[in-house]
């Protein structure tokens, strides 16, 4: 029994020993990455320039972004280091013309070639290596259905691929792929942030059917209602990823309303305030507490009585 008793007493001045030496564990207090979700809808995607606004404005970090379509555009042009008020005015000047040019094909009414010069003028890097914020670009596989998720490489190249909207854009070639638009594999692209690192995922849906009550008036409305539906069924896929879901209010707008882009952007920044208060939250939280089981939707706030 006495060698015993030495024993446990030589462990316990041991224990004592160390925790002189070396300081408790302290629970960690790190702010957690933030992703950011941008989702298609054509021209109502310049609302997505009104959220970036607010979250500089509020200095809330993003750390990833990721991007479908319209939101492929938008985050490259971000993450390439242009600011949101200079986007906003760039956006107020452009035209389905300047990344449009109608052609005769079997394949499609036009081509998004045109883009190329676009984004030459907008962004000022060439490849997802030299972007500011990490970005993921999502175009969808022709032939496999599945999902293509650019990270590096040629950056104007996945982004003409990711808005290559089906019926009216030609499919773009790339890789030795054919590519359509993305929000056929992610209408709002959470998944991959969530793959990239992102602790809080803050996803912008721009929920809106693609026309407005009445019969189809050509082939584009055929097409684009039928995907609007689709996406719309869709929906709990993505949202399973999410924690804060931000629906900008674009249901006014015709899917090529580029000429009310001032409106659409303030849509996107009233849809980023009312968010704001979750979004704090994260701040104020350990990296480590974990909150995309379920998903906070930022809705609009009910009308006031009159």
């Amino acid at each position: 029994m006495g060698t015993l008793s030495k024993l446990v007493r030589s462990v316990q001045a041991f224990h004592r020993a160390l925790e002189r030496v070396a300081p408790p564990v302290q629970p960690s207090t790190q702010v957690p990455s933030i992703g950011l979700a941008l989702g298609g809808g054509f021209a109502r995607g310049l609302a997505h320039i009104g959220v970036l606004k607010v979250l500089e404005e509020e200095k809330i970090p993003i750390n990833f972004i990721a991007g479908t379509s319209v939101g492929a555009l938008i985050g490259a042009v971000y993450a390439a280091g242009a600011c949101p008020k200079d986007m906003a005015e760039f956006a107020a000047k452009v035209r389905l013309k300047d990344f449009a040019r109608w052609t005769v094909s079997r394949l499609g009414f036009a081509s998004n070639d045109r883009m190329t010069g676009m984004l030459q003028r907008c962004l000022k890097v060439k490849t997802f290596e030299e972007l500011r914020v990490p970005l993921a670009v999502i175009a969808t596989e022709f032939v496999t259905g599945e999902a293509v998720v650019f990270r590096s490489g040629d950056l104007i190249g996945s982004v003409r691929a990711s808005c290559a909207y089906p019926g009216m854009f030609l499919p773009v070639t790339l890789n030795g792929k054919t590519l359509v638009d993305g929000m056929l594999a992610y209408s709002v692209p959470t998944t991959p942030l969530r793959q990239m690192g992102a602790q809080r995922v803050l996803a912008v849906y721009l929920k809106a059917h693609w026309v407005s009550p009445g019969p189809p008036r050509n082939v584009f409305d055929v097409v684009g209602q039928c995907f609007s539906i689709a996406q719309a069924k869709a929906s709990s896929l993505w949202q399973a990823d999410a924690d804060v879901v931000l629906e900008p209010e674009v249901a006014g707008f015709a899917y090529d309303a580029f000429d009310r882009a001032p409106e659409l952007v303030r849509a996107g920044e009233e849809a980023a305030r009312r968010a704001l208060p979750r979004i704090r939250e994260w701040l104020r939280q350990p990296a480590a507490a974990p909150t995309h089981a379920h998903a906070v939707q930022a809705q609009p706030a009910p009308a006031a009585a009159e």
